[in-house]
C-alpha cells in the first residue's frame, strides 16, 4: 500500500490553487471531470509521483460541503492508496466488514471507495493503475507538470479523532498493514511513508488534519508560507485548513 494522493476539500479552488502554488513551489493542476458527478470541481497537483488534489463544491448537499461545515473550515477529505492485487484488497476490505461506498474498474484503471464512517477520520480510496507510474486523477500528462525544486513528495498523513487506537486498528485491517503503539498515538507504516492516529486537540473534531511534504529547505518553504499568510499561530505550515509537516528531503 502506496499513500499516492492526500485531498483537501475547500470552499474556494481558487484562493487554495494561490497558496498551494506559491508555498510548495507546484506547476499546473489538472482538472479532472471524474469530480463533476459529484458535483465538485478540482485541481490535481503532482508532487515527484505522488498527488495533492483541492476538491470544493460546485452545488449545495455534497459530501465535501458537509464536511467544510462539520468541520468548521476547509481541511482533510481524502487518503488514496495505490496497490498491486485490488482483488485480495477488496476480499480483505469486506471481510473487515467494511462497506464499501462506491467503485470503478476501468482499463487500467480501477479504484474502491471505503465508507468513511466505517474507517473514520477520511474517505479511503484503495486504487489500481496499469502500469503502475499511472494515475488517472492526475491526467494523462501529469508528469509534464512536475516541479521538484521545491517539495519533493507527499510521505505521510495525521488522522485525529477522539480515539485514535481504534481508528489506527480500523485503517490497519482495511489496508492489511500493521498498527503500533507509538509516543503520542499509533503509527501505520506505508510503502515510503507513515500514517499517524493522534488525539483531536484543535477543537476540529474527527479528521484528516495534516500531511507530510518532504521538500529541499524546509525554511525556505516557511518563508514562503509566512509570505503567503498560511503560518497558523504555532508557525506551522497550512494549506487549505489542513496542517504540513515539512520533512526534510
Amino acid at each position: 500500500m502506496r499513500l499516492r494522493q492526500i485531498a483537501l476539500v475547500g470552499s474556494d479552488l481558487e484562493a487554495a490553487r494561490a497558496d498551494i502554488t506559491a508555498v510548495l513551489g507546484l506547476g499546473a493542476a489538472y482538472a479532472d471531470p471524474g469530480v463533476g458527478k459529484y458535483g465538485l470541481h478540482n485541481g490535481v497537483w503532482p508532487i515527484g509521483d505522488t498527488f495533492l488534489e483541492v476538491v470544493s463544491p460546485t452545488q449545495a448537499g455534497t459530501t465535501a460541503g458537509r464536511l467544510i461545515d462539520k468541520r468548521g473550515g476547509d481541511g482533510g477529505y481524502m487518503a488514496i492508496f495505490q496497490c498491486q492485487d485490488l482483488a485480495a484488497a477488496r476480499a480483505r476490505i469486506i471481510a473487515q466488514g467494511v462497506r464499501i461506498a462506491d467503485q470503478f474498474d476501468g482499463d487500467g484503471v480501477a479504484f474502491t471507495h471505503l465508507h468513511p464512517r466505517d474507517l473514520g477520520g477520511a474517505i479511503v480510496s484503495v486504487d489500481a493503475m496499469v502500469p503502475t507510474e499511472r494515475w488517472q486523477w492526475g491526467g494523462p500528462d501529469w508528469q509534464a507538470n512536475v516541479r521538484t525544486e521545491v517539495a519533493c513528495e507527499i510521505v505521510g498523513a495525521e488522522l485525529q479523532g477522539d480515539d485514535p487506537a481504534a481508528m489506527a486498528a480500523r485503517w490497519a485491517g482495511a489496508l492489511g498493514l500493521e498498527a503500533r503503539a507509538v509516543d503520542g498515538g499509533w503509527r501505520i507504516e506505508t510503502e515510503g511513508g507513515e500514517l499517524r492516529f493522534v488525539t483531536a486537540t484543535d477543537g476540529r473534531g474527527e479528521g484528516l488534519g495534516a500531511f507530510d511534504v518532504a521538500v529541499r529547505n524546509p525554511a525556505d518553504v516557511l518563508a514562503r508560507a509566512k509570505a503567503q499568510n498560511c503560518l497558523d499561530e504555532n508557525g506551522q505550515v497550512v494549506l487549505c485548513g489542513t496542517r504540513v509537516r515539512l520533512v526534510q528531503a
